[in-house]
């Protein structure tokens, strides 16, 4: 092979390298998402199109803080320092917690760079569950550090005041599916059997057990649905756009 081929063949692997480092952020936006329902207050994380896993959350202390709408995680920082108090990161005064994840949010300080809006630990975990911020989302130290591990860098964080469940929402979002189309009854196992316990919040083993009986029995009660335990079309619906 001559020196030329050689150098041709080394720029070309080069390229291809790069293209698929490039390509990998994309591919993980596209299966990822993180939405935030104010109502309820309530994040939930989906990764490869599913729902992983639901957190308590607090948001704005009036409902115009927290912004709504379709917007991106554009940064990911490790004990964030708090510049208006002066606090340094990791600090136990610190009210941003262990991690901060920042949103791009049209209008904010530095040009969308998400250093204004984010979602992030926090030093009050009394306040999780409530409305208390002064926009942006907090969770417990334990919660956020999770999602810090597994959320990608340019995702996209939906955050609504809603009635309708995660995968409704997740669904009409579109790119984000959580739903299963077929019965499920005590013995089903299964993704479907995980997607429904997530939904209904009890813990996801993927087996249709007593409790997850007693959950969706508990469920169709309160929905004036047949309480029978099985998860039908009636049921099904009712889970997905409650």
């Amino acid at each position: 092979m001559t020196h030329l081929a050689k150098k041709i063949g080394l720029i070309m692997g080069i390229l291809v390298l790069s293209l698929g480092l490039i390509a990998v952020p994309v591919e993980a936006a596209e299966n990822e998402a993180i939405i935030i329902n104010k109502s309820n207050n309530q994040l939930a994380f989906f990764e490869k199109g599913r729902l992983q896993k639901v957190f308590p959350v607090a948001t704005g202390s009036t409902k115009s803080l927290t912004p709504e709408g379709k917007f991106s995680l554009v940064n990911k920082v490790k004990n964030r320092p708090w510049y208006k108090g002066n606090i340094p990161g990791g600090d136990p005064r610190n009210p941003l917690g262990a991690r901060w994840l920042g949103i791009e949010v049209p209008g904010d300080w530095g040009h969308t760079s998400g250093n204004t809006y984010g979602v992030h630990g926090t030093n009050k975990p009394s306040s999780i569950g409530t409305f208390a911020s002064s926009g942006c989302i907090r969770m417990y130290n334990q919660d956020v550090i999770w999602l810090y591990e597994r959320a990608d860098e340019n995702i996209p964080i939906y955050i609504t005041s809603s009635s309708s469940s995660f995968p409704a929402l997740a669904a009409n979002y579109g790119g984000v599916q959580a739903l299963f189309s077929e019965n499920l009854y005590y013995g089903s196992k299964g993704e479907s059997v995980e997607i429904l316990q997530r939904i209904l919040h009890i813990t996801a083993d993927g087996l249709f057990g007593p409790k997850t009986l007693s959950a969706v029995k508990k469920f169709q009660k309160t929905n004036h649905l047949v309480v029978d335990g099985i998860v039908g079309p009636n049921t099904r619906s009712a889970l997905f756009n409650k």
